[in-house]
């Protein structure tokens, strides 16, 4: 048996997906969320094999939430379920840890065939999704998207500002700062923080 978590803010698709994919005999809905503040809590208690996740949340944004959901729960396998298809969500949200990304518009055959491809340790993608993810691959320096929040932190780390500096500077958590920081190494497959604003000044992200 597969167990899923739902997480999305519109009551209807939330409880619309639940329902259908609990008709499939090999899953089982351990849990509804509808933010990812409160799907990280409920991942933690429950351990899902797969979470099918918006990215369109209130709050802590779905692509900001996917290592979280991941750390939380580490055999977790995150399938993307979205509106949007856009170079940066996409990138984003694979390179967050995301194994499938399917768009909001496929059918329950469809998501039940990716919940179960993901969760026997393979990947999911749409072909327009995959066509995105590999021009981006192929465009190495393209293919990093920062928010606005990121790169205010990148900016300020490269003046050699401390975290609590920063969370001083930006008004927010030193343990904020701290996640950005985390997602900035991420994203520019950095060590520390040094090469994380070498690799970022190479591509132009500085500017």
């Amino acid at each position: 048996m597969i167990g899923l978590v739902v997480v999305d803010d519109h009551p209807v698709v939330r409880h619309g997906l639940a329902s259908a994919l609990e008709d499939e005999t090999d899953l089982q809905v351990l849990g509804l969320a509808s933010t990812a503040e409160d799907a990280l809590a409920l991942v933690e208690r429950q351990q899902p094999d797969v979470i099918l996740l918006d990215l369109e949340l209130p709050g802590l944004s779905g692509v900001e939430a996917i290592p979280r959901l991941i750390d939380a729960a580490p055999n977790v396998k995150v399938l993307v379920f979205t509106a949007y298809d856009t170079d940066e969500r996409v990138v984003g949200a694979i390179r967050a840890g995301a194994k499938g990304y399917l768009l909001k518009g496929a059918t329950i055959a469809e998501i039940a065939r990716a919940v179960r491809v993901v969760a026997s340790g393979g990947s999911a993608l749409e072909p327009r999704v995959g066509a995105k993810l590999i021009d981006a691959l192929r465009s190495p320096g393209a293919a990093v998207r920062l928010t606005e929040r990121e790169r205010e932190v990148l900016r300020l780390i490269a003046q050699g500002l401390p975290s609590k500096q920063i969370a001083r500077a930006l008004n927010i958590t030193e343990r904020t700062v701290k996640f950005h920081t985390s997602a900035l190494l991420r994203k520019l497959e950095a060590d520390n923080r040094a090469q994380a604003v070498a690799r970022a000044a190479q591509r132009g992200l500085l500017d």
